[in-house]
């Protein structure tokens, strides 16, 4: 199936093209409707203004992908809304973010940047599922020109929307990668964890992995103090699948990590906190990273693998005054409204709010792990003897911490009274896993008429 091409305006070498197109995706292939906009003009420049004609055609294309249940590949190279066309031009652009908005939950959609996206079509990077950019593109509502004119501050095009600058500060692309090339074959990695559609399940990979396949170096990975820090990400590597393991958005809120993987074959998507960054602790980048995160993959039917080791929330005056509180209960909101399968993983720490809002059971996961060293309480012994032993001499304080640890830290108290599941060996974390998909994999919940809820945006 393809859609006609449409030539763009004199001076461009490369056509606007939608088609159903197979690529290569992960260990198999996939069909997709694979849509390229933008061209190099005789200029050189890469990138050409959105008109209503090259909208029609992207959104033609977005129609077709709801209609046959297919992903949506945009390549997009835009230099803002056609401004000699006028308000055709910004009516184009907008039907399209309309009709993307349609496909949201419904397929997956994707979009690579190789090249400018500039003005109001920059804004469906927003509204992707996920966004692949080239090292050498760069993406802004406002350019240079504007932001110079409105606050007399001069900034170059890369250190406004740049792609490296967008992965650090923003969280806009998923992935950012050197050249286009690599971009085709990030959207092929990225799309062999993701079903067609809503409709469907991830398919399964085909490995070579036990199941059972004992894991001991993950707990060897745990430093034997509790401040000491650790690459979550190791943790995470030992556990799923061998060379499975794929991190999106690594460049921002590096306090948490979000990834893709496979257990047993069945693609699952995995948030952790990450020690190496802020102790782990959850701010509001990292409270939309995984929230963000937590919903895409609870759309697209992939289980979630919560690893925690959180010591609470981040601290701050600035913090709460930018909203704390509204960003943390995204990440609330998603995991409470998730129905897919949920299982939970405390390595160490987990105290507190964060306690909550890192999937606790109480939250609804289908199913809670702990370590022998995990530790849940309202907060850690020394915070909690700052507040309740502030007058105490320091012997009396280190006897408090003590006793506080003993009777409260312990993951056996939490599991006596239903919190968690079980206490488990650490080697045995992938065994566990394994089945508990296996027992979760027909799980279907009856969820609730309404139109939507009113989510902490």
């Amino acid at each position: 199936m393809a859609l006609a091409p449409l030539a763009l305006r004199r001076g461009t070498t490369a056509p606007v093209t939608a088609e159903v197109r197979v690529i290569a995706a992960g260990r198999g292939q996939r069909r997709v409707m694979w849509v390229e906009t933008g061209g190099v003009t005789a200029s050189g420049f890469r990138g050409v203004p959105l008109s209503s004609t090259i909208a029609a055609v992207v959104e033609e294309a977005a129609t077709v992908a709801l209609a046959e249940r297919l992903p949506l590949v945009v390549l997009l190279a835009s230099s803002g809304s056609d401004i000699t066309e006028g308000i055709p031009a910004l009516e184009g652009w907008g039907r399209l973010a309309r009709t993307m908005v349609d496909l949201s939950g419904v397929v997956p959609t994707l979009l690579v940047v190789d090249g400018p996206a500039v003005s109001g079509p920059a804004l469906l990077l927003g509204v992707a599922d996920l966004v692949v950019m080239t090292e050498g593109s760069y993406a802004f509502v406002n350019g240079p020109v504007m932001v110079e004119e409105f606050t007399g501050v001069r900034v170059s095009t890369s250190e406004l929307g740049g792609a490296g600058e967008l992965a650090r500060r923003t969280g806009v692309p998923s992935l950012v990668v050197p050249t286009r090339e690599a971009a085709v074959d990030a959207l092929g990695e990225l799309l062999a964890y993701l079903p067609d559609s809503v409709d469907e399940e991830p398919t399964r990979w085909a490995t070579d992995d036990p199941a059972d396949r004992p894991c001991p170096e993950a707990g060897a990975l745990i430093p034997p103090i509790s401040t000491g820090s650790y690459d979550v990400r190791h943790v995470a590597a030992a556990i799923v699948d061998e060379d499975s393991l794929l991190e999106v958005r690594d460049r921002w809120a590096a306090n948490v990590v979000t990834a893709f993987a496979t257990i047993d074959g069945r693609p699952v998507g995995i948030v952790a906190n990450q020690p190496l960054a802020l102790a782990g602790t959850l701010d509001i980048p990292a409270s939309q990273k995984a929230a963000r995160f937590v919903a895409l993959c609870d759309a697209f039917n992939l289980p979630l693998l919560t690893l925690v080791d959180t010591p609470g929330f981040y601290p701050g005056k600035d913090l709460e005054w930018r909203g704390m509180i509204r960003h943390g209960a995204q990440l609330v909101y998603a995991y409470a409204r998730a129905t897919v399968p949920r299982l939970c993983v405390i390595l160490r720490k987990s105290y507190g709010g964060a306690y909550i809002v890192m999937d606790s059971k109480r939250m609804g996961n289908d199913l809670c792990l702990a370590w022998p060293w995990a530790e849940l309480a309202v907060m850690g012994a020394g915070q909690a003897a700052a507040i309740l032993q502030r007058r105490a001499t320091p012997e009396e304080r280190a006897a408090f911490e003590a006793d506080y640890v003993e009777r409260l830290l312990n993951p056996y108290i939490a599991a006596e009274r239903g919190y968690i599941d079980a206490v488990i060996d650490p080697a045995d974390t992938r065994r566990e896993l394994t089945r508990a998909l296996d027992a979760l994999a027909t799980k279907r919940e009856l969820l609730a008429t309404r139109k939507h809820g009113n989510e902490p945006l």
